[in-house]
């Protein structure tokens, strides 16, 4: 009966539906050589290449025959570009052990393929984690430009900020080349659209660039916006905003203030701030603490108080430190920010002098990450400072730098360490010294002479704050002690 019916729709353009219908009645028997059998007779009989795709894709997928269900996918995308994200739904289920995700894009890039068919391919590598390859096969579907054309990026763009790191596990997160093909897309994006629409797109094109950091991608695309009288007032905005971030994150920060002064008019008031700031640390990273001062004038947030507290220290000048310390208060900046500025604050209060250029110099040599020449200037900065006026909490700074150092430094560490135990008097410095010590011996594998200290310092020093995380550690100690 079932061939009877079909055969009333012979010849080209009859329908598909007693094809469908016999090929389920034969699945629902568990006949599945005989459905796919009697679905290319379909195929052949109604004179469509792409007839009855979707129901044999599914009986190769189900055969676990990748590259041929990837085949009838490329012939539903062509015909039906629809059904596009249903096929990289439906494919994206190959296994990634063997080889059945090669045979899918095999199937979908063949010479020839169809542009539909690749973009399929396109989006199943950028689910795979594999976005270079998925650019490349994507780029060669690119010409001639069309609607269609733009719809492809965007949609790539889309798929690309959500895509897997490699081998499209959970959980990896975005890769920066994921990052970085997205800009891509945008960017190609951009050129295809109404001004409107490009403005935008580029400037998210140059963020995705700057995420994957790609400067020099970022940069030509952000040039591409500001010098465009055609882009949306917010995009160009944006664009000037950007193009200053890479410009202070590439060191040129003469240019980044020429610019930032130049278009005062043309950056929001929020922006123009972060800018400001952003300039601010740079200038004061490198060392020119008058030009940071210059960048942050007439500027009273507490976002600024903090910032020029920090040029302040590094000029020597600790009462004025402390000061914008102070009224910056715990919630200027970010918490890594706010966390940094208490600590410094509170070695701060423990110094007994209004200003100390060695000591402004070796924090700021720290910060900078130069440790070496830091232990040798903070250990001068200390020998100028009354021991408990502040000496004996710069030494144990300078100890917990010369740990760090590791080697030959780590016995300097424990002679300052020493030195601050026995002469740091009453103050906070002496448990900190003793507690910085133990930790030191305890990393060197010296538990029971570590066991010692934790254990005076905890009898010595009852009210200490650091008594809670010594009694952490003494328990640590004692786990590293095997039992005789």
């Amino acid at each position: 009966m079932a061939r009877r019916w079909a055969a009333q729709g012979r010849g080209g353009g009859g329908d598909e539906a007693p094809w469908r219908e016999w090929a389920v009645a034969l699945e629902d028997q568990r006949l599945f050589d005989q459905a796919r059998s009697v679905l290319l007779e379909g195929r052949r009989t109604l004179r469509r290449p792409t007839a009855l795709a979707s129901e044999l894709s599914d009986l190769a997928q189900r055969a676990g025959e990748w590259g041929a269900a990837a085949a009838e996918w490329g012939r539903v995308v062509t015909e039906s570009p629809a059904q596009l994200l249903n096929a990289a739904t439906q494919l994206d289920d190959a296994p990634a052990a063997g080889d059945d995700r090669d045979k899918v894009i095999r199937a979908l890039t063949l010479p020839d393929a169809t542009g539909r068919a690749r973009r399929l391919a396109a989006l199943l590598l950028l689910g795979w984690g594999e976005p270079a390859r998925a650019w490349t096969v994507l780029e060669g579907t690119l010409d001639p430009p069309s609607p269609e054309t733009a719809a492809a990026l965007r949609q790539f763009a889309e798929h690309a900020s959500t895509a897997p790191a490699g081998g499209g596990g959970a959980g990896g997160g975005v890769s920066s080349e994921a990052k970085r093909v997205r800009g891509l897309a945008l960017a190609r994006y951009a050129d295809l659209v109404p001004p409107q629409l490009a403005g935008r797109a580029r400037a998210d094109a140059a963020r995705a660039f700057l995420d994957a950091g790609d400067r020099v991608d970022a940069r030509a695309v952000l040039e591409r916006i500001a010098v465009d009288p055609g882009a949306p007032a917010d995009a160009q905005a944006l664009a000037q905003a950007v193009l200053l971030e890479v410009l202070i994150d590439d060191g040129q920060l003469d240019a980044a203030t020429a610019r930032l002064a130049a278009l005062h008019d043309r950056i929001g008031g929020e922006a123009q701030e972060t800018l400001r700031l952003r300039l601010a640390r740079a200038r004061i990273a490198r060392g020119e603490l008058d030009q940071a001062d210059a960048v942050l004038a007439g500027d009273s947030s507490v976002d600024a108080l903090a910032v020029r507290g920090w040029a302040a220290l590094y000029r020597g000048d600790l009462k004025g430190a402390r000061q914008h310390f102070r009224e910056a208060g715990p919630y200027a900046g970010d918490r890594a920010q706010a966390t940094e500025r208490t600590t410094m604050l509170a070695l701060l209060q423990q110094v007994d002098a209004d200003r100390s250029p060695e000591l402004g110099s070796a924090l700021q040599q720290l910060a900078r990450g130069d440790s070496a020449r830091a232990l040798v200037t903070l250990r001068r900065a200390a020998e100028l400072l009354p021991v408990r006026g502040g000496g004996a909490d710069v030494l144990v700074l300078a100890g917990r730098v010369a740990a760090a150092l590791g080697g030959p430094d780590a016995t300097v560490a424990a002679q300052l360490f020493e030195t601050v135990v026995r002469d740091g008097g009453e103050g906070a410095a002496a448990p900190a010294a003793e507690l910085a010590w133990a930790q030191l011996l305890l990393l060197q594998g010296r538990a029971q002479e570590a066991i010692g200290h934790f254990e005076h310092l905890i009898l010595t020093y009852p009210t200490s704050a650091v008594v809670p995380e010594a009694r952490r550690e003494l328990e640590r100690a004692k786990g590293a002690i095997p039992r005789s």
